[in-house]
């Protein structure tokens, strides 16, 4: 039977089986509407089982909150991609995330999306799935195994959070039952705070508790006081859950877990990221292709990835087609980084450009053993043995990839572990930097230091190269004195490549940056990317509100009066309704900045002082 014929039968059932299920719980256990989960619908969407039917396949067992039932579209999609792809021998438990377009967009946050960093935004388009997968031996089964997923469905990236509260929940359920879900919904929607930026929040979840804080977005203009003022308010909170797990970022993973075997080719997995190229990611396990994925989107970090990404893909997603139709035209790939585990993907993606194929952790640990039971054999001590070993594997692993993971052995093999493509960076690498992290493997650096060293120099590499673009940017902007409160507001110049180029030579990235290369080039590439359509679509609103704002100031500290005192009537009336207009369209905007309130006031006051200059009966007349 195809997928797609495995989709329309699976899909009715598991619907009805679901919903039957939840009609009960509802019955036993009076179940507030939807209505009433708006705190809880903040944090998650819903809770979500899926195991396996003889009959169906991978089947949805159970929604918590029954209200939050995903469509039919995004049932088949959550099916499929909550158990591996492949046979790759997942015994045990395993965690892995995923990424899946909702069938209608939600309506996210706007105020909480405007202070935070684009990293930690609610995405109203798409859902973010944690998995905890757990497959083991089961002789009662008829297949002899049991096989379940336990899935939290969210909209918010938090993943250093949801992948403890996914080890927490998990096996819970799996010995407690659907209680467990019932019990920490309804805690996390009465006892959770609403979502803010720049606290320091508690969240508490059954017998434990996590304090978190969510960073204020450098670009935010809330005032510094109102942060400190907010911190200090949580303090009697901190007092009330001395035990509470501090979770120093929700959403930063560990970088160096998945780069140690690619420093090499760091800068240039940064410039394909930056500059939108297609990336197929290869693993055998989707744990290690997700995290290999939300790596490389990390890499620009401040910048935000404005492509498409999906840490795990599977052959029966519903966007399969979308993503890998226009692989026989090099010139149209679209711009997107994969994750796969299905081999199928090797050649059905042969035209893509760039593909890094992850280290198969199952088969070094086994060549591990026999290089350590060979030594063993030979007598040879067990320390020198360790050391010998994994120098052997570090030594086959860096022969089988060349400077940009293409194969060196002469025959072309691009089975081997490494970054396939015949990409040409840029920029030369920073010697340096590679060194020092190669210093640290040997002599065994904790993981959380390698990722520290690393992510301040790949963040100190990305705003230098963003500096430019914002000071060019910035130069858009027109003057102070174009701004009149009695004309309609200017617009910002347009972004013209060219001009940007010419300003590289007095302040380029050279300027903060060690690397060397064709800046240019690189800067080019960049121009036609997502990414920068993306950076300079939002900067170009952020430019336009601006230019608004100072009209609304400018409009505020305008003496109206000595302008009005030869206008005719209907001109008052005019700038009457124009100030309406602009409180209109720009309060709820304007009520979030600094000083704000003071401007609405002095507005409100020139719209009363305009209304005194009118007739009585004028005013009756026109509603004012």
């Amino acid at each position: 039977m195809s997928a797609d014929a495995r989709i329309k039968e699976m899909a009715p059932s598991q619907d009805t089986t679901v919903q039957d299920k939840d009609v009960d719980a509802t019955n036993s256990n009076s179940q507030p509407s939807a209505k009433d989960w708006v705190n809880f619908s903040q944090w998650m969407h819903c809770f979500c089982v899926v195991t396996f039917d003889l009959n169906l396949g991978q089947a949805l067992e159970h929604v918590y909150p029954p209200e939050f039932m995903p469509s039919d579209q995004e049932v088949s999609n959550i099916c499929y991609m909550a158990f591996p792809d492949s046979n790759s021998g997942c015994m045990g438990d395993t965690k892995f995330h995923m990424r899946l377009r909702c069938t209608s967009r939600r309506e996210s946050l706007p105020a909480y999306n405007a202070e935070c960093s684009p990293a930690l935004r609610q995405d109203g388009s798409h859902y973010w799935g944690f998995v905890y997968f757990r497959q083991k031996r089961d002789a009662n089964l008829p297949r002899g195994y049991f096989q379940k997923s336990f899935i939290i469905i969210t909209r918010l990236p938090f993943f250093n959070l949801y992948y403890d509260i996914l080890s927490q929940l998990a096996p819970r359920y799996f010995e407690e039952g659907t209680e467990v879900l019932r019990l920490a919904s309804e805690q996390i929607n009465r006892q959770w705070p609403g979502l803010r930026v720049g606290n320091t929040l508690q969240l508490p979840l059954l017998e434990c508790s996590y304090q978190i804080s969510i960073p204020r977005t450098s670009s935010s203009r809330k005032s510094a006081a109102e942060g400190t003022a907010s911190s200090g308010e949580s303090s009697p909170a901190l007092v009330a859950c001395p035990a509470a797990k501090v979770l120093t970022s929700v959403n930063e993973i560990e970088l160096f877990r998945s780069l140690d075997f690619v420093m090499e080719q760091l800068y240039t997995l940064w410039e394909l990221v930056i500059t939108g190229e297609p990336v197929v990611v290869v693993g055998t396990s989707p744990a290690d292709c997700s995290h290999m994925v939300q790596t490389l989107l990390a890499l620009i970090a401040p910048l935000e990835y404005c492509a498409e990404a999906r840490p795990y893909f599977t052959i029966h997603d519903s966007e399969f087609r979308e993503f890998t139709q226009e692989c026989t035209s090099k010139t149209t790939l679209p711009a997107c980084i994969l994750g796969v585990t299905n081999p199928f993907f090797v050649k059905l993606l042969k035209d893509w450009p760039h593909m890094l194929r992850l280290v198969d952790n199952q088969n070094m640990q086994q060549q591990q053993h026999l290089l350590m039971s060979q030594k063993h054999a030979r007598n040879i001590a067990s320390a020198t043995s360790f050391s010998s070993s994994t120098e052997f594997v570090g030594r086959s692993i860096k022969a089988s990839t060349g400077l940009n993971g293409s194969s060196n052995n002469g025959s072309g093999d691009a089975s081997s572990s490494g970054l396939h493509s015949k990409y040409r960076p840029y920029l030369k690498k920073d010697k340096a930097l590679i060194k020092k992290v190669l210093l640290g493997m040997k002599t065994k650096r904790p993981e959380h230091v390698q990722t520290a060293l690393i992510r301040r120099h790949l963040l100190e590499l990305t705003q230098s190269f963003m500096i430019p673009l914002e000071r060019y940017m910035a130069s858009l902007m027109p003057l102070q004195k174009d701004i009149s409160p009695f004309k309609s507001a200017p617009n910002a110049s347009s972004f013209k490549l060219d001009d940007f180029l010419a300003t590289l030579e007095t302040a380029g990235p050279q300027l903060t940056s060690p690397l060397k290369g064709d800046w240019k080039g690189l800067y080019r590439r960049f121009f036609r990317s997502p990414n920068f359509r993306g950076w300079y679509e939002a900067r170009h609103r952020e430019l336009q509100l601006t230019l608004q704002d100072l009209q609304l100031q400018a409009l505020s500290e305008a003496n109206l009066e000595h302008w009005a005192h030869d206008k005719q009537e209907v001109e008052i009336i005019d700038m009457i309704l124009k100030l309406k207009q602009k409180l209109n369209l720009y309060g709820e905007k304007a009520t979030q900045l600094e000083g704000i309130n003071g401007t609405q006031q002095q507005i409100r006051a020139q719209i009363e002082c305009m209304k005194g200059l009118l007739p009585p009966d004028l005013k009756n007349v026109v509603n004012l």
